[in-house]
């Protein structure tokens, strides 16, 4: 699969077909998630792969969404940002939070090439997914993924924003974009 496809068909998904993923093809998706940036060369993204139904049932009533325990896997990244606070002060807990984002996004990226769905939980109550995945105090909770393969039955696709809607030129609200003027050059 082309990169520009798996940017295209990547979409949230929270009805998943009744089959079991491929685990290993789960874990090549996270593999995925270790060649994204990272400030100062330290990694501080973590994954964890829960297959345990009970803690999937704990994972779902956490997010309070329902779909979540339907899914035989579930994802949780999780990051720690006292390295980046220690090397570079405030700016460490931004740090953290954008490469935790680029890592999450090759890993839904590699997801989608692996012909697996998911859709990104931002919502739940932290302690409760801590104390089920034994998380310890300081590190940050991400995001849930549970994961599945697409069920047959589509649902109605959302559309994207054109690129209009999100790129200005030079200044914030600058729609247009200056021309290039091409000089010629004489010769003398």
């Amino acid at each position: 699969m082309q990169l520009k496809d798996a940017i295209e068909q990547r979409k949230s998904v929270k009805k998943f077909d009744l089959k079991k993923p491929d685990w290993r093809k789960i874990i090549r998706a996270i593999d995925a998630a270790r060649f994204a940036p990272s400030a100062g060369n330290q990694f501080v993204t973590k994954f964890i792969l829960v297959s345990d139904e009970k803690k999937i049932e704990k994972l779902a009533a956490a997010s309070q969404q329902g779909f979540v325990g339907k899914a035989q896997y579930v994802v949780v990244a999780v990051s720690d940002d006292s390295n980046l606070i220690r090397d570079y002060d405030k700016r460490g807990v931004r740090y953290c939070a954008q490469q935790a984002g680029a890592a999450i996004q090759n890993f839904l990226l590699a997801l989608t090439e692996q012909k697996l769905v998911t859709t990104w939980i931002g919502y739940f109550y932290d302690e409760q997914v801590k104390r089920t995945l034994d998380i310890p105090e300081g590190l940050h909770v991400e995001a849930l993924f549970p994961i599945g393969k697409e069920t047959k039955i589509k649902a109605k696709a959302k559309r994207k924003k054109g690129l209009d809607n999100i790129i200005y030129f030079d200044k914030f609200e600058n729609k247009k974009m200056i021309e290039e003027v091409k000089v010629s050059r004489s010769v003398h």
